[in-house]
């Protein structure tokens, strides 16, 4: 009855639950995103006890189960294989949670900051640095681009970006992008180290306003942000139509939140109920796919450690292209902002408000971080969107 002895025969399982361990550790005790660290956590110790049949069935392990309906899914190999199948190998809760996202999402700190959006797009090099890596490595074009999408900061975009290029490698890359997610307290202090100085990240943002006031400024903030969804998702699905399940909702989610109390019902919905669902079966899921066959191996190992290189890339692309417009400029930007190029929304913009205050402590950049931050989100689903137009 036990799994004792299967467990004591395969050693490679006690490395899985020890992985799960760790991050249940990270998400419990450190606090390093515990609302997707947890269910991920869990989700591998409960697939990685032997005989449990809570891990994801291989589709070239079990080549048929592509043939099968979910009731035979369910039936042979699991319900947990029965909601793999239902709601990740169909894409479906990445664009949910994009719902949610959208829903908390305050897009007026871009709206009246916008020339510091541009940095948002400036961090997402790391995304096709690391894909030209990744080819000249062994990986295929679309592995390639499933792997480096994990520099947007964005899990679920990367997640979805793997549905659809390279299902086979969602788990590691789904792992990777969540790892490094929640370790961005630790990784943008590092980058930030290497590549700035104590003057450049002592630029006080507010100071700067002062000696150069902008000379546009929105009169009905209201109106631009109800505006701003509609008008960016007309825009994207005439550009890049294939980034539309990711930011269309995004969007949407955005629009009910700033309609205000006629569409309360909807926001809270969105915000509250579908993104809490869809987060914890988004975690256990993608914890179920980390198995034994599925992890320890090679190509994951290239995968952590390219996701780790697209991650940082990113960053450091951002600080220098502020530092690039700031040779140009009268008006000096922190590059603290460019490191928030990311779409780790809010913790990249607190990590460098934190590091910025601790250099001066009047320097609150947070609302201009937020800026970079936020157009992160939008500029790494639109490059998910135009990998998956060209490769799909």
């Amino acid at each position: 009855m036990t799994g004792l002895g299967e467990m004591i025969s395969s050693p490679g399982s006690l490395l899985m639950l020890a992985l799960g361990a760790l991050l249940l550790y990270l998400g419990i005790y450190k606090k390093y995103e515990p609302l997707l660290l947890v269910p991920i956590g869990f989700g591998i110790l409960l697939a990685n006890i032997p005989g449990g049949e809570f891990g994801i069935v291989d589709t070239t392990a079990f080549p048929e189960i592509k043939d099968m309906t979910l009731l035979q899914i369910a039936s042979e190999h699991g319900i947990m294989n029965y909601l793999y199948y239902s709601l990740i190998k169909t894409g479906l809760l990445p664009p949910l949670i994009f719902l949610g996202v959208g829903a908390m999402t305050d897009f007026g700190p871009m709206l009246r900051n916008l020339r510091l959006a541009f940095f948002g797009a400036a961090a997402q090099i790391g995304i096709f640095v690391v894909l030209l890596g990744a080819l000249a490595i062994g990986f295929d074009i679309k592995q390639a681009a499933a792997l480096g999408i994990i520099g947007g900061a964005d899990g679920p975009t990367a997640i979805y970006t793997s549905i659809i290029l390279a299902p086979e490698l969602l788990g590691p890359i789904a792992i990777a992008a969540y790892s490094y997610m929640a370790l961005v307290p630790v990784i943008i202090p590092l980058i930030v180290k290497i590549s700035t100085t104590k003057k450049e990240i002592g630029i006080h943002m507010k100071k700067m306003d002062r000696m150069h006031p902008p000379k546009v400024q929105i009169k009905n903030l209201r109106l631009a942000k109800i505006l701003f969804p509609i008008s960016v998702a007309l825009v994207v699905s005439l550009i890049v139509p294939s980034a539309i399940p990711l930011l269309g909702l995004l969007l949407f989610g955005n629009l009910l939140k700033e309609i205000g109390p006629d569409t309360k019902r909807l926001y809270q919905a969105a915000s509250e109920t579908i993104m809490n669902v869809a987060t914890i079966f988004l975690g256990l899921c993608i914890g179920a796919t980390m198995t034994v066959t599925t992890f320890l191996n090679v190509e994951t190992l290239l995968i952590i450690a390219g996701g780790f290189l697209a991650f940082s890339i990113s960053i450091l692309g951002g600080i220098m292209a502020v530092k690039c417009y700031n040779l140009f400029a009268k008006k000096k930007i922190n590059p603290l902002i460019g490191a928030t190029g990311l779409s780790a929304v809010p913790m990249a913009s607190r990590v460098a408000n934190e590091i910025a205050l601790k250099q001066d402590p009047t320097n609150h950049i947070l609302q201009y971080a937020m800026s970079s931050n936020i157009s992160g989100v939008i500029g790494s689903a639109v490059a998910a969107g135009i990998l998956i137009s060209f490769l799909s």
